[in-house]
């Protein structure tokens, strides 16, 4: 992969996760009907609901920021495993007859973060040992 095409990828991986990150803040920020639906039935509604708008606006800054992108991403990756898994196990794929929209985003902003915690592993070592990350 040539470092431009990387590049492009790159971005558009962190617009994709950022965008669908930040554009669910104003439903859980204001205590939208759907989102006030998913976080009771999970049983952890409003801190619940609130503590995941924060580490989802936490997340897409650190994504967007370039030195932290692959801490973002991590977090991020975090957060939609356990998004995911909610769905799985708790909510179901289709959430209020939303068709599994919402499913959906979390699958590609899951997808969106992984492409960035490989392509930028590196940040990563500063904290993590440094042979979980050979040199070429």
């Amino acid at each position: 992969m040539t470092v431009r095409t990387k590049n492009i990828v790159n971005f558009m991986c962190k617009a994709i996760a950022s965008v669908l990150l930040l554009q669910t803040l104003f439903f859980k920020f204001s205590a939208a009907e759907e989102s006030v639906y998913i976080f009771s039935k999970l049983g952890v509604e409003p801190w619940g609901r609130i503590a995941s708008g924060v580490f989802e606006l936490v997340a897409s800054v650190l994504m967007l920021w370039p030195r932290t992108t692959a801490w973002g991403a991590l977090l991020a990756l975090g957060i939609m495993g356990g998004a995911i898994l909610s769905h799985l196990l708790v909510l179901g794929i289709s959430v209020q007859g939303d068709g599994g929209q919402l499913f959906a985003y979390a699958v590609l902003v899951l997808l969106s973060a992984l492409v960035l915690v490989v392509n930028y592993r590196r940040q990563l070592g500063t904290l993590l040992p440094a042979s979980l990350f050979p040199s070429k």
